[in-house]
């Protein structure tokens, strides 16, 4: 597998995200240890057995190479905007708008990271809080080990 294997846009970026996603969404109803098609092997079951894995935590890359942090706050807590370098695919449209949710480590207290390897990750969960991008804009995205986030 490729640049995304299922797919072939155009767009690497997308189509590795829409392959993620896609097999993420199964959950519900490749030679490197810690690579993309790794972590949806690892997250299918297709190496290892079935386990509760359930996110690939992605990091994306602006088109500077600098990577992308989204920015959100939960509902009714607007005045604790925070900020996640670390994302989990939830959709992506024809026109390849995504929608990603913010991942944070619940024990973390800094609100706004400098950096991917500054934020906390040692118990990255789903935040809730969703940002729709254009994925036109990214030019690479690492994928890290499948965690389960949910």
């Amino acid at each position: 597998m490729s640049c995304g294997g299922k797919y072939d846009t155009g767009n690497c970026v997308a189509d590795i995200l829409r392959e993620i996603a896609d097999a993420q969404d199964q959950l519900v109803d490749c030679t490197c240890d810690s690579s993309c098609e790794q972590s949806i092997a690892d997250l299918l079951g297709e190496v290892s057995p079935v386990s509760d894995l359930d996110t690939v935590p992605v990091i994306l890359y602006c088109k500077d190479c600098k990577p992308f942090k989204g920015y959100g706050a939960r509902i009714n807590q607007i005045q604790h905007v925070f900020g996640s370098f670390y994302f989990r695919v939830k959709s992506i449209d024809k026109d390849n708008c995504a929608v990603l949710e913010l991942l944070r480590d619940p024990s973390s207290q800094k609100r706004d990271p400098k950096s991917p390897v500054e934020q906390e990750t040692n118990n990255l969960r789903g935040t809730g809080v969703c940002i729709t991008v254009n994925l036109e804009c990214f030019c690479h995205v690492t994928c890290l080990p499948a965690i389960n986030a949910l």
